[in-house]
């Protein structure tokens, strides 16, 4: 059994609350839009990092990460990528990947809405951990935690932080 912490659109900022949350975790797997190498290094001293890069993301981050990942974890194959849709509505670059690989767990982020969605059709669990960096549209900060035992993902808790209470965006 492994502990999983997922989180995207950190937009160069590791919030005290993100980092605590993701203290328990095996593994961090980062849905992309990183923001800066800070960010890479916080996580690293934290745990296991697997990350893509996202659209915001410079050169320095493109030479570390790719753009799809494709990994095993547990007996489970995970598919993460930044930009990727959601079932019924996948973007037209993930989909006939995700129809390819058949992974049983597909990560993105770019949307900064928090979603976890059984995709019945493609058969797999869709997550999409909103964002938990201080900038963008989101009014929560938001990251996941869950456990993966052979195949199966159980336990899935959920942080939020509340970005009008932290200091200087009131």
């Amino acid at each position: 059994m492994k502990k999983i912490g997922i989180l995207s659109d950190t937009h160069g900022t590791l919030l005290p609350g993100i980092v605590k949350f993701l203290e328990q975790c095996d593994e961090i797997w980062h849905a992309g839009d990183i923001g800066s190498m800070e960010v890479v290094n916080q996580l690293r001293e934290i745990s296991t990092l697997r990350a893509v890069f996202g659209n915001i993301d410079g050169g320095n981050m493109r030479a570390i990460f790719n753009l799809y990942e494709h990994f095993m974890c547990e007996e489970a194959k995970v598919m993460m990528t930044h930009i990727g849709g959601y079932p019924g509505n996948y973007d037209k670059y993930v989909r006939p990947i995700l129809e390819k690989e058949k992974p049983d767990i597909f990560i993105c982020g770019h949307s900064h809405i928090l979603k976890v969605i059984f995709d019945k059709k493609l058969k797999l669990l869709h997550i999409n951990p909103g964002a938990a960096g201080r900038n963008g549209f989101h009014i929560v900060c938001t990251a996941i935690r869950f456990e993966v035992h052979r195949k199966e993902f159980k336990n899935l808790e959920i942080l939020e932080i509340d970005r009008s209470k932290l200091p200087g965006l009131s």
